[in-house]
């Protein structure tokens, strides 16, 4: 995909990963191939990215609409504005209309699994942001109570921060902070669920909210590889590396090249990028082939 902004219409911001645009009442969503490690945008796209996390988002916001309403109107491009229609070739297959929102100053995390900087800092003090964990917990051990891990939401090539439940209710007020808690936690216990129903673990994920009409709605992506850790069941061990569905692939090759995880991003190697590429289409093909 073209890495250029789409003159035509009025540019609202870019995120990591997406171009939004600005429609009035409503906003255009638009996925590009860009790819994002530590907070950082890498200079080197995957083909077809953001066609898959379109394609996983849709599929998740469906799953869950009795628990959760969210942002999401269509991702169908005739459905969409005229003034959309003359860009098709660029929008169809990665783009959402969305419904506005005002955007919640903090990401809501939930941890299933015990890995990444939760497991560093469990190694550290024995818990996970102010949540005390049992002891004798390994690497990717699985939580029966998923635990809830907010934090800030940083702009691009900035890192996120991680932030205790009473910091973020300070953020966005205590009913509301509950609200995201509680909704975090039911929509990843259900998608954790289905994923292993198709052989997939969900180790954790990454949910924002915004606030619209008053009420708490889900918004920007949802259980997409770029937002959460996705495992394959065969062959998962605790207390070992898992293999991944996800961008964890290519966070072990820049750990590997000793990168500082500041910008300028390396260029990916061919391979890293077509493997990549591959792990994000059977995390698609497995979580949304029906089963028999």
């Amino acid at each position: 995909m073209d890495k250029g902004l789409i003159s035509g219409l009025k540019f609202f911001r870019r995120g990591k990963v997406r171009d939004i645009y600005d429609l009035g009442d409503q906003l255009l969503m638009v996925a590009s191939d860009r790819i994002s490690c530590f907070d950082v945008v890498l200079p080197t796209e995957v083909p077809d990215k953001g066609k898959i996390l379109t394609s996983l988002s849709l599929y998740w916001f469906r799953a869950m609409e009795d628990l959760a309403r969210h942002h999401l109107v269509s991702t169908d491009v005739s459905q969409f504005p005229s003034v959309c229609r003359p860009y098709r070739d660029r929008l169809e297959g990665r783009s959402m209309l969305v419904r506005k929102a005002t955007p919640a100053p903090a990401e809501c995390i939930v941890r299933g699994y015990l890995f990444g900087s939760a497991w560093k800092e469990y190694c550290e003090h024995g818990r996970v942001c102010g949540i005390p964990l049992p002891r004798g917990l390994v690497e990717a051990s699985r939580l029966e109570e998923p635990v809830f891990t907010p934090s800030t939401k940083a702009p691009v090539g900035k890192h996120d921060v991680n932030i205790t439940f009473s910091k973020m209710a300070d953020m966005v007020g205590k009913q509301r902070a509950e609200k995201m808690r509680d909704l975090s936690v039911a929509i990843y216990l259900r998608a954790r669920a289905m994923a292993e129903a198709r052989g997939i673990i969900i180790a954790d994920t990454k949910l924002e909210f915004g606030i619209m009409d008053g009420e708490v709605i889900v918004i920007d992506e949802l259980l997409t590889p770029d937002s959460s850790r996705f495992w394959p069941m065969e062959g998962f061990r605790p207390g070992k590396s898992p293999e991944s569905f996800d961008k964890q692939y290519v966070r072990d090759y820049l750990l590997s090249i000793h990168w500082d995880m500041k910008p300028p991003a390396p260029e990916l190697p061919r391979d890293v990028v077509k493997k990549t590429q591959e792990k994000y289409a059977e995390a698609l093909r497995r979580l949304t082939t029906t089963l028999g």
